[in-house]
């Protein structure tokens, strides 16, 4: 089998010496899209990932200036737990974010105290900004993004550009639990994507997606680089 095509040109690399250099360049970066979009619209909407890479730019983004209470925070995916739960991205997102000045802006999370996330999506559909002007993903060592696992039993849907809806649910044998994700659909009208790893087994990761050579042409994170227009990729070894 041949390879697929390179997709280095797929993104825009600026690496950093620390997280910590990463973390402050990351939320300036954020912030000041978000203010952007504020003084354009008079709101901007702010999706994020959790796990423990986003920690330090989570906290460097509380502490940024800006009118929180015209921000709207999401999740770009979410395990089906409750907020109160330590494996939810919302109680991350509450705990590292949300305080101070930054607490004004409005959490719109992804899980409903409902037993599955396909009884949700009507309503997470609804209630998620229609404009949604930076997301910032993070990238799993297996090659995933948002919730797009591979294996996942609806991740040909998820990546699928022209399916209409903005969430869906996953299951997959590395997610643990069930899980609700933005699809890629969603991501791609997002205005400002950023990818947010860290560490050099992530990196080599990345690049072994872009080259597509193998199975690593079915990573997930290489259908989303092939999609999107150039993402600005923020990395530190």
């Amino acid at each position: 089998m041949s390879a697929a095509a390179d997709l280095s040109d797929r993104l825009r690399l600026h690496t950093f010496p620390d997280a910590e250099a990463l973390a402050e360049a990351l939320a300036g970066e954020v912030a000041a899209r978000l203010r952007a979009a504020v003084s354009a619209r008079g709101e901007a909407a702010l999706a994020l990932s959790g796990g423990n890479t986003p920690r330090r730019f989570l906290q460097r983004l509380s502490a940024q200036a800006l009118d929180w209470a015209r921000v709207a925070v999401t999740l770009v995916d979410e395990r089906w737990v409750p907020a109160d739960h330590d494996r939810s991205n919302a109680r991350l997102v509450s705990q590292l974010l949300l305080h101070g000045p930054a607490a004004a802006a409005r959490l719109i999370p992804l899980y409903r105290p409902l037993p599955a996330p396909e009884a949700a999506l009507a309503e997470v559909e609804r209630d998620l900004p229609a404009t949604i002007d930076v997301a910032v993903l993070g990238m799993g060592t297996d090659g995933h993004t948002a919730s797009f696992f591979p294996g996942g039993d609806r991740l040909d849907d998820a990546l699928d550009p022209a399916t209409p809806a903005r969430v869906l649910p996953m299951r997959a044998p590395g997610a643990g639990e069930p899980r609700i994700t933005l699809t890629l659909a969603a991501l791609l009208a997002v205005p400002h994507l950023y990818l947010h790893i860290e560490g050099e087994e992530k990196r080599a990761v990345l690049r072994r997606a872009l080259g597509g050579e193998g199975q690593e042409a079915a990573l997930p994170i290489r259908a989303v680089l092939a999609q999107a227009e150039p993402v600005a990729t923020y990395y530190c070894p």
